[in-house]
């Protein structure tokens, strides 16, 4: 029997904390009285009771009593901030009274919370010109974060290269040579060979066309102009971006995946000047000299083509390459080439500093570092040949 009346006696507390609700209806008014306990762990037992409150309609106005509620957490004022949102729905006008300073305090703070939230659904994408100009926007932006990348890198390499020297300690020449055999040498076969075919068919299609006019030795002048001025460097160029650019993200960024570099900077090394800078002097050096390289092997494939396609002889196609150049149509390419060579290091640098953890974000920042190169590489050949004609050069 004691046990019984144990038993009855914590149930019967256990309802004291239960929350309660006392409803009544008078000349359109519909009154709730709350009372109990309005918590996470208590408020479960009420939703049913307050889901058919809110199905009731025919009231003018709702009035909230919470003089009784004992205490109140989020989950209890989200269930009576919902009923009041249900009727005020309804057009019915709803009065709260009787909470106490924390009652107001949460009441307010859920109520602005599920106000907040959008009653639509997820707004649909923007239109095609709005997506279009976004892409431009943030093109731009990344440009001119890349330019600010190169800007620091092309100047922490001159500035390490100078505290270097003022200090007495020369810069390795061991590295810049094995990078000029790598990149220098190792590149003169593909460059030749492309060279030399790229001249062969641009004197075949001039022979072909000027056969009409009778002007067959003028294509000598084309050959020797075009390769001189423009084509050999800019194809030198292309092919370094694609061989030797591609190669410095690759390896700069696999050296960052194994947080190599964050190891030079904890030995007191600067990236910078480790890894960029025998680079970056490497492909100065190595560029205008494969650039003569391509230059005479276009020249022979001109020669060749020239020959077989036209009857015109080697010595009458060098007789006639003297006349139609001159020192500045040589010099107009090669003034080119280191410029070309440092956009191509510094870009090919940057994008290898940029390298995630992943393999997907290096093969990612290699296919970015050549399309770059290349694409920055075009657009200084079209400035240098406007300065060109502006000055008369």
């Amino acid at each position: 029997m004691l046990t019984i009346r144990k038993r009855d006696a914590s149930a019967a507390a256990k309802d004291n904390h239960q929350p309660r609700i006392a409803v009544g209806e008078e000349s359109g008014v519909l009154g709730c009285a709350f009372s109990g306990v309005w918590t996470t762990r208590t408020v479960a037992s009420v939703d049913a009771e307050m889901r058919k409150i809110e199905k009731r309609n025919g009231a003018k106005k709702l009035v909230l009593d919470l003089s009784h509620v004992e205490k109140i957490d989020t989950a209890g004022a989200w269930l009576i901030d919902r009923l009041a949102s249900v009727f005020e729905k309804k057009g019915v006008e709803v009065q709260v009274q009787g909470q106490s300073e924390i009652a107001s305090i949460l009441l307010s703070a859920v109520g602005d919370a599920v106000r907040r939230e959008p009653e639509s659904g997820p707004a649909g994408p923007p239109n095609i010109i709005l997506r279009a100009l976004e892409l431009v926007g943030r093109r731009v932006y990344e440009m001119r974060d890349d330019f600010l990348a190169s800007m620091n890198i092309l100047g922490a390499t001159i500035r390490g290269a100078q505290m270097k020297l003022g200090r007495g300690h020369a810069v390795n020449p061991a590295a810049i040579f094995n990078q000029i055999d790598r990149m220098g040498v190792g590149a003169i076969p593909v460059v030749v060979l492309m060279s030399a075919i790229v001249g062969a068919i641009v004197a075949q299609q001039g022979a072909y066309q000027l056969s009409y006019f009778g002007a067959d030795i003028f294509v000598v002048d084309l050959v020797g102009v075009l390769i001189l001025r423009e084509l050999g460097v800019l194809m030198t160029a292309i092919m370094l971006a694609g061989r030797s650019g591609s190669a410095i993200t690759a390896e700069i960024g696999s050296m960052k995946m194994r947080e190599e570099v964050d190891a030079l900077k904890v030995i007191g090394l600067n990236p910078i000047g480790v890894l960029v800078f025998p680079r970056l002097v490497a492909l100065v050096i190595a560029l205008p000299c494969l650039t003569i390289i391509a230059n005479f092997a276009a020249l022979g494939g001109g020669i060749v083509a020239a020959w077989l396609y036209s009857d015109i002889p080697p010595a009458a196609f060098i007789d006639r390459l003297r006349v139609a150049i001159d020192l500045s149509t040589i010099f107009a390419g090669l003034i080119k080439a280191p410029f070309m060579a440092m956009i191509i290091g510094t870009i090919a640098s940057v994008e290898g500093m940029k390298v995630g953890g992943s393999a997907e974000s290096l093969g990612l920042h290699v296919t970015a570092s050549v399309v770059k190169s290349i694409f920055v590489v075009i657009i200084l050949d079209g400035l240098f040949a406007m300065f060109y004609a502006a000055i008369e050069f």
